[in-house]
């Protein structure tokens, strides 16, 4: 039992067990292509934008700088929510700096759940993915040697072959959880260093 004849031939448990590989296999490609190009370009624009910002003669210069440069919006919401006070409300309580604290974490909040979001499935896929490839190569190794027994004949020949296709669904699963767990490590510090940066640039926004 390859992968292959486990998906058309096997049966039921392993035709589930190879979907459900394929199903991540398929979701954290997704992601991981979507994120790499997601990430490249706020890598890009993050600079470049904090530094036509700050060299606006004001807000509305700045906002309007950011929008020809911050491709990915992860900016523009941080300057957008320092005008967001609102006079009059509950939330106009207390002082202008509290205020603007609490806008711009909320927005702060807001971008980092964007660049954060598919973090959760890779991590997932990597820590599970070996587990349903090992549920797999357990699964038909007991049917390869209960296909044995049946025959009423033992050889090293029969054990081997079978044994030795079974064992496939553990690479299988090995194959689709490695680039999920590296995928999840190298972004994980990407996004590390652009929150240090947002977090920098929302600071400065509060003392503006």
């Amino acid at each position: 039992m390859n992968f292959y004849s486990a998906m058309t031939e096997g049966d039921a448990l392993s035709v589930t067990l190879s979907l459900v590989l394929l199903a991540m296999s398929v979701a954290s490609w997704a992601v991981i292509v979507y994120k790499a190009w997601l990430l490249r370009r706020v890598s890009a624009d993050l600079p470049n934008g904090k530094a036509a910002f700050w060299q606006a003669r004001d807000l509305t210069q700045g906002l309007s700088a950011l929008s020809a440069i911050d491709r990915m919006a992860v900016l523009i919401p941080l300057a957008q929510a320092h005008q967001q006070l609102m006079p009059g409300t509950l939330g106009a309580q207390g002082d202008v700096a509290a205020q603007r604290t609490r806008v711009l974490r909320d927005a702060l909040h807001g971008v980092l759940h964007r660049l954060q979001s598919g973090q959760v499935l890779l991590a997932t896929v990597g820590s599970t993915a070996p587990f349903v490839g090992l549920l797999g190569t357990v699964w038909g190794i007991y049917h390869a040697l209960t296909g044995i027994a049946t025959a009423g004949q033992l050889t090293i020949e029969r054990v081997a072959g079978p044994v030795g296709e079974a064992l496939i669904m553990t690479a299988a699963g090995l194959a689709v959880a490695l680039p999920a767990v590296l995928a999840f490590n190298v972004m994980g510090r990407v996004i590390n260093r652009v929150e240090q940066e947002l977090e920098g640039f929302a600071h400065d926004l509060r003392v503006l």
